[in-house]
This record gives C-alpha cells, structure tokens and sequence, in this order.
C-alpha cells in the first residue's frame, strides 16, 4: 500500500511543486498544490479505512476460529448480531460460515442479506461464489448457475480466493451441461501448487464433477483419490441422490475398499 499510494502521491508533489515554481499565474501556483494535497487527503483516508477494515477482520475471524462447539457458534452467532450492522459483509460471511456446519439452507439466507448492488464488486463476488457453494451442495445447479456467471474474476488477485471462485464456478458449469468450459478453466489451476493449498480440495472436487460430465473417467477416478489422500470423508459428498451417477458409484466403491470409512455409512448415505 506504502508503495501503490505513496509513489504516486510523491510524483503528484513533484510535478505540482515545479509547476508551482515555473508558473507565475497565481491560481496556477494554488491549484498545482491544491491537486496534489488533496490526492494525499484521500490515500490518509483510504488508509484508515483499510487499517478499520483490517481490525474487523480480525476480531470477526477470531469469533470464528474460537467457535469449536455447537455452544461455542451460537455465542458466536449473538456477539456478531450484537458488536456488528447487520448490513455489515464481514459479519454476514462469518455468521454464514458458522451457520453452515450445522444448516445450509440457514446460511443460504443470511448470505442473501446481502445487496449484491450496493456492495463493492468483489464483496459481491464472495457473495455469490459462497452462496453458488451452498446451492450445489443442495442439489440446486441452475441457481448456483446463475449466481457464478456474474462472477468478474479478473477483481481478484489472492491466489487462494481466485482458486476457490473458479473451484465453484467450474462445479456449476460442469453439472449445469457445460463440462468443457469446467474442465478448460480448471487447467489453469493446479491442486498441487503450494498457493492452492488451503482450497485444495475444492479444486478437486470441481475437477471430478467436471470429469464425470465429460466422461473423462481416468480424470474422474484420479481427482477422487487425491481427495481420498487427503482425508476420506471427503468423498462422502458425492453419495447423494443428485450426484452424477458415475461420481456416485466410483466414490462409494472407493471408501468400500480404502476401509477409512466404514461400511455401514456408506451404506446409510446412499
């Protein structure tokens, strides 16, 4: 930020200062000084509003790192009601985020508190990418279809947050008829990079549905098993009714065989 703002304003002082020196037309002089301070009054103010946005991020994500119970979310839950606007995105997220291990379809409407108009363009990004999540995790492919193609993602440079709107974009766009589009944008991603680590599995879980669609089954079966390596309950998504039937039967024989999981969860989960 020191950089982004403070070389640009440097430069604006320096042009307004040998402007200022050459010219002898009063308001010249002034407004060759005025410009420049007024761009410095505007970084100081972006600034302070970062470092507010910075320390609410903080104490929200404390909230949430904190919450390791049932008990735990809900106080959780009523200090974000209560220390935050309930307008406010930051709280929105992490109270949906709580919501989510215990009710989806709860998270869903509190992600929907959110005026995908009124915020900026890569807050409404999130919103939608995490409300997209949730509505495939139902089943409900064309709403999450419809919330992923209005997502922009040249607005986001952090690699993990890039990754994981393109995990759920794919996903969309593999169960929604276009598995091609899926399987094209994922290559650009791979699991593997150290940069992808925290959405890992995402990325391959978007790279199995996207296989299974496009009736690559060599890719299918091998995003399955890297997520068996990573942890075996992870294949434990694909055993509901709207699963592709390929996913479905490929995942269930594996957690059969790997002995991870046992038997008799399969068998209630199908």
């Amino acid at each position: 930020m020191a950089l982004r703002l403070g070389l640009p304003i440097l430069a604006a002082w320096l042009v307004g200062a040998f402007v200022a020196g050459l010219s002898t037309t009063a308001w010249i002089r002034i407004t060759s000084l005025v410009v420049p301070a007024l761009l410095t009054a505007l970084a100081i103010g972006l600034v302070g509003w970062s470092l507010l946005q910075s320390r609410k991020a903080k104490r929200v994500a404390g909230l949430v790192g904190d919450a390791q119970s049932a008990e735990d979310r809900k106080a959780a839950m009523e200090r974000l009601d209560q220390d935050f606007k309930k307008t406010d995105p930051a709280a929105i997220f992490a109270k949906a985020q709580l919501q989510l291990q215990e009710d989806p379809r709860a998270a869903l409407s509190t992600l929907e508190r959110i005026d995908l108009n009124k915020v900026m363009a890569n807050i409404a990004d999130e919103a939608r990418a995490q409300r997209a999540m949730i509505h495939l995790l139902l089943g409900q492919v064309a709403q999450a279809k419809t919330l992923v193609d209005g997502i922009e993602l040249k607005r986001h440079e952090e690699p993990s947050s890039r990754a994981l709107m393109v995990a759920v974009m794919s996903e969309a766009w593999a169960r929604a008829g276009q598995p091609k589009r899926a399987q094209e944008t994922l290559a650009l991603y791979d699991p593997d990079d150290a940069a992808y680590e925290q959405v890992r599995p995402q990325l391959w879980r978007s790279k199995a549905y996207a296989a299974a669609h496009g009736n690559d089954i060599k890719a299918m079966r091998r995003s399955l098993r890297r997520l068996l390596d990573i942890d075996a309950r992870l294949l434990a998504g694909f055993l509901g009714k709207r699963t592709h039937p390929l996913l479905l039967k490929e995942a269930k024989k594996m957690l059969e065989q790997s002995g991870a999981v046992p038997k008799k969860m399969v068998i209630q989960r199908r």
